[in-house]
């Protein structure tokens, strides 16, 4: 079970210093100036940046959720040691209840590297259906993104 409160600045500070391995560490959130401001803009993370706890108050990921209309644009994050542990259903579906009662949607999306099959196939298991692939500039150069989506 995991309990899920807005983002504080310590919060944010520690998740900016998660470091993941290679490949993986595409993930850090150093590896994009754009997105360790936002990472760390107070302003821009209010209502967005929510923290995830485990039973024991550690602090193990983050979700970041923006609302469009009746669809919910969900980002997240699980802490490196956390990863590979075969958690990641569990905890996508506990930040999607946890969005499904902040925001009510209809339906969720999220955009996912598309070299990333660990995280795709969690998040397939999760009810995701694959979408399209598209090309994303970040962290310096231009990826393939694969966009999914589901019913809330």
């Amino acid at each position: 079970m995991y309990q899920f409160r807005q983002m504080t600045d310590g919060d944010a500070r520690r998740i900016s210093r998660w470091h993941y391995e290679p490949p993986y560490d595409f993930y850090d959130a150093t590896s994009d100036q754009g997105d360790l401001e936002e990472l760390l803009d107070v302003e821009r993370r209010q209502g967005a940046y929510f923290s995830a706890f485990d039973e024991d108050g550690s602090l193990v990921g983050f979700f970041q959720f923006e609302s469009k209309g009746k669809t919910v644009d969900v980002g997240l994050g699980l802490r490196p040691d956390f990863t590979g542990r075969g958690l990641g259903v569990e905890y996508v579906l506990a930040g999607l209840e946890f969005a499904r009662e902040l925001f009510s949607p209809e339906r969720f999306t999220l955009s996912v590297n598309s070299f990333n099959e660990r995280a795709i196939r969690v998040y397939e298991r999760a009810g995701f259906r694959r979408g399209s692939v598209y090309t994303h500039h970040t962290n310096g150069a231009d990826w393939l993104f694969l966009a999914m989506a589901r019913e809330a």
